[in-house]
């Protein structure tokens, strides 16, 4: 029988748990697993098909394993909700534990490519403890390895997101388990962008998301090629489509300006240019809007950041366009990996 983590809070002190998901990370998972061992109670890693012995070597760190039946369709989302089943008694994260069973407070969620910060779970369970209408806390996820190349550089800048309130967390976050309960957890069938579509819920049912000014989990994306880059643009396109899909109407508008934005630039405009310009040649003077855009968004973000940027609209407006292509002949796609 595994064996938990000791508890380090008193007793009918609220319980912090964690639950990690993965597959294939060996030593991130690792790393990941032993930056968490003396930071919480329960300790799940959730197995999506690894065969590179994560599962013996989670279980020698001392955590649940939980192992995904890998002939259903995968998501991040499933695996989440399998880890989040976990805490509770009857093993449904729609509806609280029996009482008769220590009750979880809070549950920090991890990407097992992310090692957390020492003092992060206890900066995070005091912000939640005194903001009592606040359901998820995130702070700074930092890429390990920014100068590995461009796109983990890109990667890194991402994660740099404002402080203060905010719509959305991504992977890693500390939340309360009763408002993931409340919810229903996440929606197992999105590819992509689940994060963002649950805390649109818990928004919606009166909570709040924050972020903090705090250094949270160190993250290695591993993306060295532009392939990898380009497939994870992709998959943000489509998880942009299929979000606003699902709550682009008001008053949310989840996800629409996202989807706009990618068939503008990456669609819409350069083939209504390349049709024009079979009428007249002056047609093509229209793609300076692409130099005149890429000298806005540099203002902004950098001009390095503004060309993959703009770039990036391509893979986007791709994803847009698969989304809606498998919608129409109703199907759906499986997860869409990088690494």
């Amino acid at each position: 029988m595994t064996e938990r983590f000791p508890s380090k809070a008193p007793p009918n002190a609220p319980i912090i748990d964690a639950v990690v998901i993965g597959r294939n990370e060996g030593t991130r998972l690792m790393a990941c697993l032993s930056s968490l061992k003396p930071q919480v109670n329960r300790l799940i890693y959730v197995d999506s098909g690894s065969n590179d012995g994560s599962v013996a070597a989670a279980q020698d760190l001392g955590a649940e394993v939980v192992e995904l039946d890998m002939a259903l369709p995968f998501t991040a989302a499933r695996a989440r909700n399998a880890g989040l089943s976990c805490l509770s008694q009857n093993g449904s994260i729609a509806t609280p534990a029996n009482s008769a069973a220590p009750a979880t407070g809070f549950v920090q969620l991890v990407d097992g490519d992310c090692a957390v910060d020492p003092d992060w779970i206890a900066t995070a369970h005091r912000f939640l403890i005194d903001h009592p209408d606040i359901a998820v806390v995130c702070g700074r996820r930092r890429e390990r390895f920014p100068d590995a190349s461009i796109y983990n550089r890109l990667c890194d800048q991402e994660w740099n997101t404002p402080v203060g309130e905010a719509k959305a967390c991504g992977g890693d976050a500390l939340m309360r388990l009763s408002a993931l309960q409340d919810v229903h957890g996440y929606r197992e069938d999105l590819i992509a962008g689940e994060e963002p579509e649950m805390c649109l819920r818990l928004r919606r049912s009166g909570w709040k998301i924050w972020r903090l000014d705090s250094e949270m989990t160190l993250h290695d994306a591993q993306m060295l090629r532009f392939s990898q880059w380009w497939k994870r643009s992709r998959r943000a396109g489509h998880a942009f489509a299929e979000g606003a899909a699902l709550h682009g109407g008001p008053p949310d508008h989840h996800w629409v300006q996202e989807t706009r934005r990618a068939l503008v630039w990456g669609l819409a405009l350069p083939v209504a240019l390349l049709l024009l310009s079979a009428i007249s040649p002056w047609a093509l003077i229209g793609f300076c809007l692409y130099p005149a855009q890429l000298l806005r968004l540099s203002r902004r973000m950098g001009f390095q950041a503004a060309c993959f940027s703009l770039l990036g609209k391509f893979a986007e407006a791709m994803g847009v366009m698969e989304y809606w292509w498998n919608r129409w002949r109703g199907k759906s796609r499986g997860i869409l990996e990088y690494k």
